[in-house]
């Protein structure tokens, strides 16, 4: 069955980068701008890349239905680790380049745009940012739990008889004790990983949301409908397999869930109402775009190599089961390859 499944995903990811190679193509010849021609290529926009989010921010939540995405089966690890190389090759080759060109546009003033790497900077910041919230919740959870819990002994003077000392012992209870210790901090740490992921993917999925929803050139939006929804089929698979980890509660997964699908149609519907008045190459909106691309950029690096990619496939799990160890690293680098590919038309 997880084979079956595989090789339908498999199918479905070649068949949408070929087609999307493909509209490509044909757009080079295209005309320049024409907005009834972008306009009905916006709302398949919408309706497309609404429809894809949903389903792959979804698909891992709904474990019960579809056994072979549960957390607890193998080939969810090969299915993430899919994921997660398509959110790594989004932060390297698409939205990190972005901000660098934003950032050193001639549109801007050489002072300070152009002496000092604000686009680094900023990535840098974003990751060191990320970092540390990971380190606050992890100490804070500690600090929390350490405050409610009694301290274990191994020995324990209970009371004494006739000059004879009883004693209880507590090494299974603190076995039991570090054992679910272990467990409620890797819960706090899925918790957090969902929350600061869907952050960086939400702030440059509005981002590019609002830059196609301001074009008007058919040429620039038509690769992009299916290079988007690629994007967020495959990011919201990686994000809803951090959501269904972290145990969340109905209405938070559900709230997490929506928020997700709706930024980028609602980041487009936002750009075609200021497409009037929107200049992508006035220095606010350069400066503006790249700085948060560069932060969006920062947390998502952050985040594939440390919390997805480092945190699996070092995992006990997978590097016990060679088998499952050799997908997972397929299947990583297809979707690098898949979303780097994609980056040269869109």
């Amino acid at each position: 069955m997880n084979n079956v499944f595989f090789f339908f995903v498999l199918v479905l990811v070649l068949s949408i980068t070929i087609q999307a190679a493909a509209w490509a193509r044909d757009a080079e010849t295209g005309e320049g701008n024409d907005k009834v021609q972008a306009l009905k290529y916006k709302l398949i926009a919408i309706a497309s890349i609404l429809f894809a989010g949903a389903i792959g921010v979804s698909l891992p939540i709904l474990g019960k239905i579809f056994p072979a995405l549960s957390p607890e089966n193998d080939f969810f690890f090969v299915v993430k680790a899919f994921a997660a190389g398509v959110i790594f090759a989004t932060g390297c080759v698409h939205v990190l380049p972005d901000a660098f060109k934003l950032l050193t546009s001639p549109c801007l003033s050489e002072n300070p745009w152009g002496v000092f790497s604000f686009a680094g900077f900023s990535i840098m910041i974003a990751a060191a940012a990320t970092m540390l919230v990971d380190q606050f919740a992890s100490i804070l959870f500690k600090r929390m739990h350490f405050g409610k819990a009694k301290p274990v002994c191994d020995e324990e003077k209970v009371g004494e008889h006739e000059g004879h000392v009883h004693v209880h012992t507590h090494a299974t209870h603190g076995h039991a004790h570090g054992a679910a210790f272990g467990d409620e901090a890797q819960l706090l740490r899925h918790r957090v990983i969902s929350q600061v992921l869907e952050i960086g993917i939400v702030v440059h999925s509005v981002i590019i949301g609002i830059s196609l929803g301001a074009s008007e050139n058919p040429k620039t939006i038509k690769p992009l409908v299916a290079a988007l929804s690629f994007h967020q089929l495959f990011e919201g698979m990686g994000l809803g397999g951090c959501i269904s980890q972290a145990k969340l509660k109905a209405t938070s997964v559900t709230i997490m869930s929506i928020f997700f699908s709706l930024t980028t149609p609602v980041g487009i519907a936002i750009g075609f109402a200021i497409s009037n008045s929107y200049n992508e190459n006035s220095p606010t909106a350069l400066i503006v775009e790249g700085l948060f691309n560069a932060a969006s950029a920062g947390i998502l690096l952050y985040m594939a190599l440390v919390d997805l990619i480092e945190a699996d496939f070092k995992s006990a799990r997978v590097l016990n089961n060679l088998k499952l160890l050799f997908a997972c690293d397929v299947t990583l680098l297809l979707g690098m390859g898949c979303m780097s590919l994609l980056a040269m038309w869109a």
